[in-house]
């Protein structure tokens, strides 16, 4: 009953925050607008364990910090660049993909054996993928959508091997709880490097929208919600935690059809289904007879 908690909790809130994401962009420095998100959410968080006297040191740093440039940092600037160029609802659905990259880098990282299913499974999400964004390359060619595309899909592999680093950590005696806090300041560090770096003004949020938004995905997006998933990678796997991927996605896109006026195509539409197809073959056993059953 808790890992479905767990679950339904990271759908919902990762479901959400796309779009505030995007109420975000344009307003203030991108890499600026991110550093804000986890620097709120690594002090809140550090504070509360602190409060609550369960804050410790971890027991290795090396992949806390490797874990920080990530899953905290680079990963949030693609997705933020990506929420740029496109609809925040179509860039949920290629972060989607990560069950297939959590496959293939559990192999590179743990050894684990990659299943036929895999190719299956990434072979109709790239369907998928071709079909959802078939009508703005082809009938009505857009080049941010190919930008954002490339952004979209930077931002998930660097995603992937974050789980590889918080799996990594799980390995070492280091709990997600502890991972995420002190990550999300070393992460808010990389970042404010890279505001110095950049000379961008460190500019006050100018709408209340902006400030909502910031708060919400620092509190709620950030400090729940990578807890309640890096919780799932913990106890079932980077594979089988991913399949809130399947789901996350729908709620995304329903976000930004309301709020963003996201336009639906039938190739839009089939391409969502073959993409959530793709996640759930990820999920099924296959057997050469009987094909595939759910695992």
């Amino acid at each position: 009953m808790q890992n479905s908690l767990l679950f339904a909790a990271t759908v919902l809130i990762w479901g959400t925050t796309w779009i505030a994401i995007a109420w975000q962009i344009g307003t203030v420095d991108l890499v600026v607008s991110v550093f804000y998100r986890f620097g709120l959410a690594g002090l809140i968080f550090v504070l509360g364990l602190a409060a609550l006297g369960r804050l410790e040191k971890p027991k290795t740093w090396r992949f806390v910090i490797l874990q920080a440039f990530c899953l905290f940092s680079f990963n949030f600037i693609c997705f933020y660049q990506a929420t740029f160029f496109m609809p925040s609802g179509l860039v949920s659905v290629i972060f989607s993909l990560a069950t297939i990259f959590n496959a293939v880098n559990a192999r590179l990282f743990f050894g684990e054996n990659l299943r036929p299913r895999t190719l299956v499974a990434g072979i109709i999400g790239v369907l998928g993928l071709v079909l959802l964004f078939w009508h703005d390359l082809t009938i009505s060619f857009d080049v941010n959508v190919l930008l954002g595309m490339a952004w979209a899909t930077a931002g998930t592999v660097f995603f992937s091997v974050g789980n590889m680093m918080s799996r990594k950590n799980t390995q070492h005696g280091v709990t997600p709880i502890i991972a995420n806090a002190w990550g999300m300041c070393i992460g808010a560090l990389i970042l404010l490097a890279l505001v110095i770096l950049r000379q961008a003004p460190l500019t006050l949020p100018p709408t209340s929208s902006y400030v909502w938004a910031l708060l919400y995905l620092a509190l709620v997006g950030s400090v729940v919600g990578f807890t309640t998933y890096l919780l799932l990678v913990a106890r079932l796997g980077s594979d089988r935690a991913a399949y809130t991927t399947v789901l996350f996605p729908v709620v995304a896109l329903l976000m930004s059809t309301l709020f963003e006026g996201y336009q639906w195509h039938t190739t839009s539409v089939l391409g969502v289904g073959l993409t959530i197809l793709g996640n759930l073959v990820m999920f099924s056993k296959w057997h050469p007879r009987r094909g595939f059953s759910h695992a």
